[in-house]
């Protein structure tokens, strides 16, 4: 473990894979497997001990009871007050500008969630995993961090870390793990597509309606998912408001980093041994290529239906994007679109099921969240 600390440390800093959450993470590996050490303690089960009210904190650190992680971990991760806010971040930072005005991506953004629920019924046959940590697997096919997050701490505690670690790590390998996918399933003539860049501009009501319209709808579809989907949204409206600009400033730097310095702690202190070196682990890592491809292809095969009935040809590679994974997936698309036609600008195209995915995805955990709670 000490050895696999080092590693991911070693990816987040050499290869540049998601540092700012792998370095922590890595860390927090190291610290949590030296021996003799009382930063976070686990009970017979592996999983962390709670903490008790603020009064008692300093007599269960004393006698031992508890480490000083098992306090971040009871009030930041078991509360799920980390992974909220980390929402209203990521909706500060997202522009969904490309999605209002070219509606047809929220299709694409909720093919590309099929990757979800294929796992979660390949983890549940498989027998290595109960109902509840099959859901958790599946969202990581989401390729969105803070639902992963959200949810695994919710249903599946015990396998935050090790799922935290495969997601945000494929995440970061979106530009090798999509392309030989988009490949395999559309021909050189659909990757050659040129699309208008004639996206027209989202007007400033528009872009004040949508977070709030959006917050509406999803809690009354889905009620599970208003503090998932509300948060993201409120963050956003903190973006294009035009007066919370400070707000939105600081929700999107200072604010953010610090959550994410917690975060990355948090989840590296819950991979012991114990925990992290289980058949369930390596498993993860399999099923989440799985989840990956499938989500991928979701969101092309979408795509190459919605042609059959169009006039106007869409890329169907822009429908890969839906996986979220924001701006690298769109960024993939576009490359490929312009080994295939120099011409293609497809990066806005694509934006639109990327951010549309993300949306989708926080409602998919609502969704698991409701039914499995």
């Amino acid at each position: 473990m000490l050895a696999l600390g080092g590693l991911i440390i070693y990816l987040g800093i050499a290869k540049k894979m998601e540092p700012s959450l792998l370095v922590p993470i890595g860390l927090g590996v190291i610290m949590v497997n030296l021996p003799l050490t009382v930063l976070m303690v686990y009970d017979t089960n592996g999983f962390p001990v709670e903490a008790g009210t603020v009064g008692q904190l300093m007599t269960e650190i004393a006698d031992g009871r508890i480490g000083i992680l098992n306090i971040l971990y009871t009030y930041g991760i078991k509360t799920e007050v980390i992974p909220l806010l980390i929402f209203v971040t990521v909706g500060a930072m997202t522009d969904f500008a490309p999605a209002i005005a070219y509606p047809i991506s929220f299709i694409f953004g909720a093919a590309a969630q099929l990757g979800i629920f294929i796992v979660f019924v390949i983890c549940v046959a498989s027998g290595l995993f109960n109902i509840n940590e099959a859901a958790c697997v599946g969202i990581i096919g989401g390729s969105d961090g803070p639902p992963t997050i959200f949810l695994t701490s919710a249903l599946a505690p015990k396998l935050l870390g090790p799922i935290t670690l495969v997601a945000f790590s494929y995440m970061a390998l979106v530009p090798i793990l999509q392309p030989p996918v988009i490949k395999l399933i559309t021909t050189k003539r659909e990757r050659a597509i040129l699309m208008k860049n004639d996206i027209r501009e989202p007007s400033k009501l528009e872009l004040i309606l949508f977070p709030i319209v959006i917050t509406v709808i999803a809690a009354l579809l889905v009620p599970s998912s208003a503090a998932l989907v509300g948060m993201f949204m409120f963050g956003n409206l903190l973006r294009v408001s035009g007066v919370t600009d400070k707000l939105s400033k600081a929700a999107s730097g200072g604010f953010a980093n610090v959550l994410i310095i917690l975060l990355g702690i948090s989840v590296g202190s819950l991979m012991p041994a114990q925990v992290f070196l289980t058949k369930q682990s390596l498993a993860i890592v399999g099923l989440a290529i799985v989840a990956f491809a499938f989500g991928t292809a979701g969101g092309v095969w979408a795509a190459q239906i919605v042609n059959k009935f169009s006039k106007e040809k869409i890329n169907p590679m822009i429908g890969a994007a839906g996986v979220s994974a924001v701006p690298m997936s769109a960024r993939v698309v576009h490359r490929m679109g312009q080994k295939a036609n120099p011409e293609n600008y497809l990066v806005m195209h694509a934006m639109g099921p990327n951010v549309a995915g993300c949306i989708s995805t926080a409602l998919v955990t609502g969704l698991f969240l409701g039914m499995l709670k």
